[in-house]
């Protein structure tokens, strides 16, 4: 299959504030790096309207749709690969540029846009090499862009539904039934936000209750009051990016202090934010309105009072899931979902039940011979961009030695 040109160009989405629809496009334009301009329609229009620089539009579209549209790859090359990576996070795309660097036909399966949790982040600034920091989606962009270079192909919004073992090969399924086979596989999907089940906030998603969306609509809060929830380093970049244009942030926090939780650079920068206020031991307990958020029940945790107050925003970091349901019946987890590996398989030096082979796993090896793990969702991992990396490095020497002998 030939590989398109995206369209250069800027892309214009046509559609109302609050719709879910136009966020989830606002949301993908921007981790993909589209250049785009969103405006509000002169009539009323309940479906968005995404306008092409070639003069063609799309009514109502679905995010595959759109990413066909641009040239992005969403169908495979070939039915058969060395390694097929499952989700394009820090490790996934790591281990695939020193994958196709040594030699294997490598493809990336990526059920949303390249990037993973990380692509959420306005800022990095810890990550070694960088002293002046860069963001999520830039850090994408250079890795999507060194992959490429070493010709590995990368599949966007194509989630994988099944995996399964097939003699000496592995075989996914994808969501249209497109099926993969490969030597072996590595599973980096990295996790999901965790929802915030409070009465009224579900229904709200896209519509003024967002999860990691503060790059896309940020300027939209221009002269607004909004609230971010939770605690951690997210949550702070989160929260300095949307004072840059909204009237006040309020952090609101489970924990006494934001030290406890943040990176300390970003506490101090907070504190020098006069459009910030944060409020410890408080939680969201309820969201209301009509085909938009209106306002927050705000939980004060220390006396159980609750007080209801207007807002446009909502922004939730309160922690993320491995996305691991449909593996249950191919790799062992643990309790939470995340995926057991080497060691963690093994009991007092005994080899996994229904291990195959006379071998240990290797160390980052699932209970399925030949499916490796690595980065946010293997059990007991390090939560931090640098070691994803380092997996997604490390797993790549776990591959080679399985595909030379098993």
């Amino acid at each position: 299959m030939s590989h398109p040109q995206l369209l250069e160009g800027e892309v214009r989405l046509v559609g109302p504030r609050w719709s879910p629809r136009v966020h989830a496009l606002k949301n993908f334009f921007t981790r993909s790096r589209v250049l785009y301009r969103w405006s509000e329609p002169e009539r009323d229009q309940d479906a968005p309207v995404v306008l092409f620089p070639d003069g063609s539009s799309l009514q109502d579209p679905d995010i595959r749709q759109v990413a066909e549209k641009l040239g992005l790859d969403t169908r495979p090359d070939a039915q058969y690969y060395d390694l097929v990576v499952i989700g394009g996070g820090p490790a996934g795309l790591t281990a695939s540029i020193y994958g196709a660097s040594e030699g294997l036909r490598t493809v990336v399966v990526e059920q949303e846009v390249p990037g993973g949790q990380a692509s959420y982040s306005t800022i990095i600034e810890n990550y070694p090499g960088f002293p002046d920091g860069l963001s999520g989606i830039d850090l994408a962009r250079r890795m999507v862009e060194q992959a490429e270079r070493f010709g590995v192909e990368i599949l966007v919004t194509r989630p994988a539904t099944q995996l399964r073992a097939d003699g000496p090969h592995r075989k996914v399924t994808l969501d249209d039934g497109t099926e993969l086979a490969a030597h072996s596989f590595l599973l980096t999907m990295g996790v999901g936000f965790r929802w915030l089940e409070a009465p009224g906030c579900p229904p709200l998603v896209g519509a003024g209750v967002y999860y990691g969306a503060a790059v896309a609509e940020a300027t939209a809060c221009r002269g607004q009051e909004v609230y971010v929830l939770g605690g951690g380093n997210s949550a702070g970049q989160a929260a300095l990016l949307l004072a840059q244009y909204a009237r006040r942030v309020v952090i609101l926090t489970l924990e006494g202090s934001l030290v406890e939780t943040m990176s300390r650079y970003l506490v101090e920068r907070i504190r020098r934010t006069s459009n910030i206020v944060v409020k410890t031991r408080h939680t969201v307990v309820g969201a209301q309105g009509n085909g938009r958020l209106e306002s927050l029940v705000i939980q004060d945790l220390s006396t159980g009072q609750t007080e209801q107050l207007p807002a446009e925003g909502l922004f939730i970091f309160i922690g993320a899931s491995p996305r691991t349901e449909w593996l249950s019946d191919v790799v062992q987890r643990d309790p939470e979902g995340f995926v057991l590996s080497g060691q963690d398989l093994t009991c007092d030096g005994r080899l996994p039940p229904d291990w195959p082979l006379k071998r240990e796993p290797y160390r980052l090896e699932s209970s399925t011979p030949g499916v490796f793990v690595a980065g946010d969702v293997r059990h007991d991992s390090v939560k931090r961009l640098a070691c994803a990396v380092g997996e997604g490095a490390m797993a790549v020497k776990n591959i080679h030695q399985y595909i030379r002998g098993g």
